[in-house]
Formats: structure tokens, sequence, C-alpha cells
């Protein structure tokens, strides 16, 4: 198992090397430039800026030296925000977009897991067709719907909620309930479906039978043996999600004016800002390899069968 985990995690690099080649050449390929603006710029300048970030250089050399720079941890300075560097910039923002992001899958995971195995346990009663119902909506609606909609009704019409804002406002925690509610919505469905499904699945298992045969409660064949097997594709699920959930937090956090990475990666890509854009692009993937890998070595603790060599 070591031995897998050690291979597994040298894989990584190669995987993470070529998500940032694949990047850095066509975001410098793409037509315009970070320096590009309405008014002309005078030649002799522009030259004096390019020569000053080094993009005057061949582009072979600039994507050696950001390779170097990478390499000893500095993501490069920002061309629009001059002020900060691309490590600042990310690593203030990324934070709150991590908070954001695990506190809506813990609610996801929460009422998915629940309202899909009560669907299971209840199939085709009352309790199935809402929870199924519900699980609907959740992957029809988009975010963009629901987070208006939760606001005008907690915040506008019953005045329950603060509209806006972020946790060191006067509002404090409060302000976290309604985007963490509208972020994990289309996870609570997706969750909810596949645990569903795989309770299903795994009910009609002939062990599952012989637990009955014995005599075992109910509630002891459910969470001792059903459970534990039906959470596996909903493991696998995780890991992209997680991922997903931070990167897809863009249009919630631009709705209820979150401080997190997604405003910095919208902006960044109207404003050219290559090293902006590329951090952005580098964090994401790291999170979703890392947690690709977390529910590998996972997956193995939750099911016997599966071992690696």
């Amino acid at each position: 198992m070591s031995k897998y985990i050690i291979r597994r995690f040298i894989g990584l690099i190669p995987t993470l090397f070529i998500i940032i080649t694949i990047s850095f050449f066509i975001i410098r390929l793409a037509p315009g430039g970070p320096f590009d603006t309405e008014r002309a710029v005078p030649e002799q300048i522009l030259r004096n800026i390019e020569a000053k970030y080094h993009l005057d250089e061949p582009l072979i050399q600039q994507f050696g030296r950001y390779l170097f720079d990478i390499v000893r941890g500095d993501l490069g300075p920002s061309y629009k925000y001059q002020d900060h560097d691309v490590n600042f910039l990310i690593f203030q923002s990324l934070p709150n977009s991590m908070l954001l992001g695990a506190i809506s899958l813990a609610i996801a995971l929460t009422f998915g897991i629940s309202f899909g195995t009560m669907s299971a346990i209840k199939q085709n009663s009352f309790v199935d067709y809402f929870a199924m119902s519900l699980a609907v909506f959740g992957i029809s609606i988009p975010l963009f719907v629901i987070g208006p909609v939760l606001m005008y009704i907690f915040a506008m019409r019953l005045n329950w909620l603060p509209t806006a804002g972020w946790i060191t406002g006067e509002y404090g925690w409060l302000t976290m309930i309604m985007p963490a509610l509208t972020l994990s919505f289309p996870y609570f469905a997706n969750i909810a479906r596949l645990t569903r499904a795989s309770m299903l699945e795994t009910l009609r298992s002939d062990y599952v039978r012989t637990a009955k045969a014995k005599g075992l409660k109910n509630s002891v064949i459910i969470v001792k043996h059903v459970l534990k097997g039906a959470l596996l594709p909903v493991v696998s699920y995780l890991g992209p999600a997680f991922a997903g959930i931070i990167t897809g937090s863009v249009v919630v956090e631009k709705i209820f004016r979150v401080p997190g990475l997604g405003q910095f990666f919208v902006q960044s890509s109207f404003n050219r800002d290559y090293t902006l854009i590329m951090g952005v692009v580098i964090v994401y993937s790291v999170i979703l390899i890392v947690m690709n890998f977390v529910v590998d070595i996972v997956y193995s603790f939750l099911d016997p069968r599966i071992s690696y060599k």
C-alpha cells in the first residue's frame, strides 16, 4: 500500500507539468496582451514594460523562466494588480473560497446521503418521490437562479439574513448561510441520486439477504453493511466535487460578494493578466489532482476487495 501511495504521488508531477505547459502556451498564444488598452501606448514605453516583465524574450525562454519560478514557489507578479504579487492575491482569497466550499460540501454530503438513504429504504413511497423531486430540482436550476431566489425570500421578504457580505463583517457567520446553501444544492442533488442508486443495488446483494436471514436488525444492516458499500460511488464523486465546488463558486461569490478566488479568476481573464490566470489554474489543478489522489486511498479502506500493489 505504501509503495502504491509513493508511486501515485510521484505520478502527480508529470500530470501537473502537462497542465502547466498546455495552459501557459494557450494563454500566451491567445490574441491580445496584458498591456493592450483602448488608448494606444507609445511603442518605446510598451517595449520597456515588456522588457521589465521579460515578455520580449522568446516564448520557450519565458516558459523556462516561469517553470523555474514555480519550482521556487513564486507565481510571479500580477500585471494589473501591481501592488501585490500573484502569491499574495491567491493566498489572501483562497482560504475564503476553501471555507465556503468545505461548508457547502459538508451540507451536500449530510443531506445528500440522508435523503438518498431514506429514498432507497422507502422506495416508491412519498419520501422517495419528494427526495428525488428535490434532487431533480437541484440539478435543473442553475446557481444564478437559486441564489437570487434565496436572497429574495430570506433577505428581502423575511429579513432573516443579510443580502451579502462575509464573516469578517457586521453580520458574521449569518452571511455564510445563503451562499453555502446555494452552492451546495447541485452537489446535494447528485450525491442523493448516487446514494439512492447504490443503496438499492447493495440492498439486493446476497450478503445483505444473509444478514437478514441471521436476524440482524435493519438499522445494523443499513449502517454496518449496506451504507459502507453504497458510499463507494459517492467517495469517487467527492474528488472532482470538491474541486468543482471551489471553481464553481465564481457565480455565487459574485452574487453574495464573497471575497474569494473567483473574483480574481474572472477579472484576470478580462485583463489578460497572464501570471494571475496561470496561478489560479495551477491552484485549481492541484486541488483536483490531490483530491483524486486522496479518493483513491480512501477507496481502499472502504472496500476491502480493493488492494493496491
